[in-house]
Protein backbone atom coordinates (compact mmCIF):
# COMPACT_ATOMS: atom_id res chain seq x y z
CA UNK A 1 0.00 0.00 0.00
CA UNK A 2 1.23 3.49 -0.81
CA UNK A 3 2.31 5.84 1.93
CA UNK A 4 5.65 4.42 3.02
CA UNK A 5 7.43 7.74 2.42
CA UNK A 6 6.76 11.23 3.72
CA UNK A 7 7.09 14.61 2.08
CA UNK A 8 7.82 17.55 4.36
CA UNK A 9 5.01 20.04 4.17
CA UNK A 10 3.61 22.60 6.57
CA UNK A 11 3.35 21.53 10.18
CA UNK A 12 3.40 17.80 9.53
CA UNK A 13 4.81 15.38 7.02
CA UNK A 14 2.42 14.39 4.28
CA UNK A 15 2.10 10.72 3.33
CA UNK A 16 3.27 10.16 -0.23
CA UNK A 17 2.71 7.72 -3.06
CA UNK A 18 4.06 7.08 -6.53
CA UNK A 19 3.01 8.93 -9.65
CA UNK A 20 5.21 7.20 -12.16
CA UNK A 21 8.73 7.76 -10.92
CA UNK A 22 7.72 10.85 -8.96
CA UNK A 23 6.80 10.82 -5.29
CA UNK A 24 3.75 13.00 -4.67
CA UNK A 25 1.44 13.66 -1.70
CA UNK A 26 -1.34 11.07 -1.59
CA UNK A 27 -4.00 13.74 -2.01
CA UNK A 28 -2.45 14.85 -5.30
CA UNK A 29 -2.38 11.49 -7.08
CA UNK A 30 -6.07 11.24 -7.99
CA UNK A 31 -6.22 14.62 -9.77
CA UNK A 32 -2.94 13.88 -11.53
CA UNK A 33 -4.19 10.50 -12.77
CA UNK A 34 -7.53 12.06 -13.71
CA UNK A 35 -5.70 14.63 -15.85
CA UNK A 36 -3.82 11.84 -17.65
CA UNK A 37 -7.00 9.99 -18.54
CA UNK A 38 -8.89 13.16 -19.41
CA UNK A 39 -6.11 13.70 -21.92
CA UNK A 40 -6.13 10.21 -23.43
CA UNK A 41 -9.84 9.28 -23.14
CA UNK A 42 -10.77 9.98 -26.75
CA UNK A 43 -7.75 7.99 -27.97
CA UNK A 44 -7.75 5.27 -25.33
CA UNK A 45 -7.99 2.37 -27.78
CA UNK A 46 -5.05 3.81 -29.70
CA UNK A 47 -3.18 4.23 -26.40
CA UNK A 48 -3.57 0.54 -25.60
CA UNK A 49 -2.49 -0.43 -29.10
CA UNK A 50 0.64 1.71 -28.79
CA UNK A 51 1.55 0.52 -25.31
CA UNK A 52 1.11 -3.17 -26.12
CA UNK A 53 1.78 -3.25 -29.89
CA UNK A 54 -1.79 -4.50 -30.24
CA UNK A 55 -1.27 -7.45 -27.91
CA UNK A 56 -3.84 -6.11 -25.42
CA UNK A 57 -6.58 -7.46 -27.70
CA UNK A 58 -5.24 -11.01 -27.35
CA UNK A 59 -4.67 -10.56 -23.62
CA UNK A 60 -8.26 -9.41 -23.15
CA UNK A 61 -9.56 -12.50 -24.94
CA UNK A 62 -7.55 -14.70 -22.57
CA UNK A 63 -8.80 -12.61 -19.65
CA UNK A 64 -12.41 -13.03 -20.72
CA UNK A 65 -11.99 -16.80 -20.82
CA UNK A 66 -10.67 -16.66 -17.26
CA UNK A 67 -13.66 -14.56 -16.13
CA UNK A 68 -16.00 -17.25 -17.54
CA UNK A 69 -19.06 -15.18 -18.57
CA UNK A 70 -22.43 -16.75 -17.74
CA UNK A 71 -25.93 -15.36 -18.23
CA UNK A 72 -26.75 -15.71 -14.54
CA UNK A 73 -23.63 -13.85 -13.36
CA UNK A 74 -23.27 -10.13 -12.73
CA UNK A 75 -19.93 -8.48 -13.54
CA UNK A 76 -18.48 -5.44 -11.80
CA UNK A 77 -15.93 -3.98 -14.22
CA UNK A 78 -13.70 -1.78 -12.04
CA UNK A 79 -11.81 1.07 -13.70
CA UNK A 80 -13.74 -0.07 -16.76
CA UNK A 81 -12.69 2.90 -18.84
CA UNK A 82 -14.17 2.92 -22.32
CA UNK A 83 -15.82 -0.46 -21.86
CA UNK A 84 -13.72 -3.12 -23.61
CA UNK A 85 -14.14 -5.71 -20.86
CA UNK A 86 -17.81 -4.91 -20.29
CA UNK A 87 -18.68 -5.22 -23.97
CA UNK A 88 -16.68 -8.42 -24.36
CA UNK A 89 -18.48 -9.91 -21.34
CA UNK A 90 -21.90 -9.09 -22.81
CA UNK A 91 -20.90 -10.36 -26.26
CA UNK A 92 -19.80 -13.65 -24.70
CA UNK A 93 -23.21 -14.18 -23.12
CA UNK A 94 -22.50 -12.82 -19.65
CA UNK A 95 -25.18 -11.32 -17.43
CA UNK A 96 -25.64 -7.68 -16.38
CA UNK A 97 -22.59 -5.43 -16.08
CA UNK A 98 -21.79 -2.56 -13.75
CA UNK A 99 -19.09 -0.53 -15.48
CA UNK A 100 -17.41 1.62 -12.82
CA UNK A 101 -14.76 4.28 -13.34
CA UNK A 102 -13.66 7.35 -11.42
CA UNK A 103 -13.03 9.31 -14.62
CA UNK A 104 -16.02 11.04 -16.19
CA UNK A 105 -14.37 11.50 -19.59
CA UNK A 106 -13.75 7.77 -19.86
CA UNK A 107 -17.35 6.99 -18.89
CA UNK A 108 -18.61 9.40 -21.57
CA UNK A 109 -16.68 7.43 -24.20
CA UNK A 110 -18.07 4.17 -22.77
CA UNK A 111 -21.62 5.55 -22.93
CA UNK A 112 -21.20 6.55 -26.57
CA UNK A 113 -19.79 3.15 -27.45
CA UNK A 114 -22.61 1.40 -25.58
CA UNK A 115 -25.25 3.40 -27.45
CA UNK A 116 -23.63 2.57 -30.78
CA UNK A 117 -23.63 -1.12 -29.87
CA UNK A 118 -27.17 -1.08 -28.45
CA UNK A 119 -25.63 -2.46 -25.27
CA UNK A 120 -27.31 -0.11 -22.80
CA UNK A 121 -29.98 -2.59 -21.70
CA UNK A 122 -27.72 -4.74 -19.53
CA UNK A 123 -25.08 -2.11 -18.75
CA UNK A 124 -25.02 0.33 -15.83
CA UNK A 125 -22.41 3.09 -15.78
CA UNK A 126 -21.29 4.19 -12.31
CA UNK A 127 -18.88 6.99 -11.46
CA UNK A 128 -17.08 5.58 -8.43
CA UNK A 129 -13.73 5.30 -6.72
CA UNK A 130 -12.60 1.66 -6.74
CA UNK A 131 -11.28 2.15 -3.20
CA UNK A 132 -14.74 2.99 -1.80
CA UNK A 133 -17.44 1.27 -3.85
CA UNK A 134 -21.10 2.33 -3.52
CA UNK A 135 -22.26 -1.30 -3.61
CA UNK A 136 -23.53 -3.59 -0.83
CA UNK A 137 -21.59 -6.58 0.45
CA UNK A 138 -21.90 -9.75 -1.63
CA UNK A 139 -23.76 -8.10 -4.51
CA UNK A 140 -21.88 -9.31 -7.63
CA UNK A 141 -20.58 -12.61 -8.98
CA UNK A 142 -17.43 -11.47 -10.77
CA UNK A 143 -15.13 -8.46 -10.34
CA UNK A 144 -12.66 -7.49 -13.05
CA UNK A 145 -10.07 -4.74 -13.34
CA UNK A 146 -8.02 -4.43 -16.53
CA UNK A 147 -5.11 -2.00 -16.79
CA UNK A 148 -6.54 0.06 -13.96
CA UNK A 149 -5.13 -1.16 -10.67
CA UNK A 150 -1.71 0.42 -11.19
CA UNK A 151 -3.35 3.87 -11.38
CA UNK A 152 -5.11 3.49 -8.02
CA UNK A 153 -3.58 5.17 -4.99
CA UNK A 154 -4.28 2.48 -2.38
CA UNK A 155 -4.18 -0.80 -4.26
CA UNK A 156 -4.77 -2.93 -1.16
CA UNK A 157 -8.01 -1.00 -0.53
CA UNK A 158 -9.19 -1.78 -4.05
CA UNK A 159 -8.57 -5.49 -3.51
CA UNK A 160 -10.40 -5.48 -0.16
CA UNK A 161 -13.37 -3.69 -1.71
CA UNK A 162 -13.44 -6.15 -4.61
CA UNK A 163 -13.63 -9.05 -2.18
CA UNK A 164 -16.28 -7.31 -0.06
CA UNK A 165 -18.74 -6.87 -2.94
CA UNK A 166 -18.28 -10.44 -4.22
CA UNK A 167 -20.74 -13.14 -3.31
CA UNK A 168 -19.31 -16.27 -1.67
CA UNK A 169 -17.78 -18.34 -4.46
CA UNK A 170 -17.35 -15.26 -6.64
CA UNK A 171 -14.20 -14.69 -8.65
CA UNK A 172 -11.84 -11.75 -9.07
CA UNK A 173 -9.60 -11.13 -12.06
CA UNK A 174 -6.94 -8.49 -12.65
CA UNK A 175 -5.28 -7.99 -16.04
CA UNK A 176 -2.32 -5.65 -15.80
CA UNK A 177 1.07 -4.87 -17.23
CA UNK A 178 3.58 -6.73 -15.10
CA UNK A 179 7.25 -7.65 -14.77
CA UNK A 180 8.98 -8.98 -17.88
CA UNK A 181 10.30 -12.50 -17.26
CA UNK A 182 12.76 -12.63 -20.19
CA UNK A 183 15.90 -10.74 -19.15
CA UNK A 184 17.33 -10.61 -22.67
CA UNK A 185 14.36 -8.54 -23.83
CA UNK A 186 14.61 -5.89 -21.11
CA UNK A 187 16.80 -3.39 -23.05
CA UNK A 188 14.43 -3.49 -26.02
CA UNK A 189 11.38 -3.22 -23.75
CA UNK A 190 12.87 -0.22 -21.89
CA UNK A 191 13.77 1.52 -25.14
CA UNK A 192 10.22 1.07 -26.41
CA UNK A 193 8.67 2.28 -23.15
CA UNK A 194 10.82 5.32 -22.43
CA UNK A 195 12.08 6.47 -25.82
CA UNK A 196 9.66 5.39 -28.53
CA UNK A 197 6.33 5.51 -26.68
CA UNK A 198 6.53 9.14 -25.45
CA UNK A 199 7.52 10.25 -28.95
CA UNK A 200 4.57 8.41 -30.42
CA UNK A 201 2.36 10.01 -27.78
CA UNK A 202 3.59 13.44 -28.83
CA UNK A 203 3.16 12.70 -32.55
CA UNK A 204 -0.22 10.96 -32.36
CA UNK A 205 -1.91 12.65 -29.41
CA UNK A 206 0.20 15.74 -28.76
CA UNK A 207 0.86 14.41 -25.26
CA UNK A 208 4.22 12.85 -24.45
CA UNK A 209 3.98 13.31 -20.67
CA UNK A 210 0.86 11.17 -20.20
CA UNK A 211 2.47 8.34 -22.13
CA UNK A 212 5.68 8.70 -20.14
CA UNK A 213 3.71 8.47 -16.87
CA UNK A 214 1.90 5.34 -18.06
CA UNK A 215 5.21 3.66 -18.93
CA UNK A 216 6.66 4.62 -15.56
CA UNK A 217 3.56 3.39 -13.73
CA UNK A 218 4.17 -0.09 -15.12
CA UNK A 219 7.67 -0.18 -13.60
CA UNK A 220 6.47 0.94 -10.16
CA UNK A 221 3.57 -1.55 -10.09
CA UNK A 222 4.02 -4.62 -7.84
CA UNK A 223 5.55 -7.64 -9.58
CA UNK A 224 3.68 -10.90 -10.02
CA UNK A 225 4.63 -12.45 -6.70
CA UNK A 226 3.99 -9.26 -4.72
CA UNK A 227 0.55 -8.74 -6.23
CA UNK A 228 -0.36 -12.39 -5.60
CA UNK A 229 0.57 -11.91 -1.94
CA UNK A 230 -1.57 -8.76 -1.83
CA UNK A 231 -4.59 -10.75 -3.09
CA UNK A 232 -4.03 -13.30 -0.34
CA UNK A 233 -3.70 -10.54 2.25
CA UNK A 234 -7.03 -9.12 1.04
CA UNK A 235 -8.68 -12.46 1.80
CA UNK A 236 -8.79 -14.10 -1.61
CA UNK A 237 -8.32 -17.86 -1.90
CA UNK A 238 -7.13 -19.97 -4.84
CA UNK A 239 -4.87 -17.13 -6.03
CA UNK A 240 -3.28 -17.83 -9.40
CA UNK A 241 -0.99 -15.95 -11.79
CA UNK A 242 -0.93 -16.40 -15.56
CA UNK A 243 1.91 -14.60 -17.33
CA UNK A 244 1.18 -13.32 -20.82
CA UNK A 245 3.76 -12.58 -23.52
CA UNK A 246 6.69 -13.36 -21.26
CA UNK A 247 5.33 -11.39 -18.32
CA UNK A 248 4.73 -8.12 -20.16
CA UNK A 249 1.23 -8.56 -18.77
CA UNK A 250 -0.25 -10.98 -16.27
CA UNK A 251 -3.64 -12.15 -15.07
CA UNK A 252 -4.06 -12.48 -11.32
CA UNK A 253 -7.17 -14.31 -10.15
CA UNK A 254 -8.71 -15.38 -6.88
CA UNK A 255 -11.98 -16.37 -5.25
CA UNK A 256 -14.01 -15.30 -2.28
CA UNK A 257 -14.82 -18.49 -0.42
Amino acid sequence: MAGTKAIPGGMADQPSTDFGYRSVPVAEKRPLVRAVFDSVASRYDLLNDLMSLGLHRLWKRVFMTALDPRQNRTLLDLAGGTGDISFAWLAAGGGPVILSDINGAMLEVAASRAAARAALKNLALVAADAEVLPLPDGSVDVVSIAFGLRNCTHKASVLREARRVLRPGGRFGCLEFSRLQVAALEPLYDAWSFQVLPRLGRAVAGDAESYRYLAESIRTFPDQETLAAMLQDAGFAQVRVNNLSGGIAAIHSGRRL
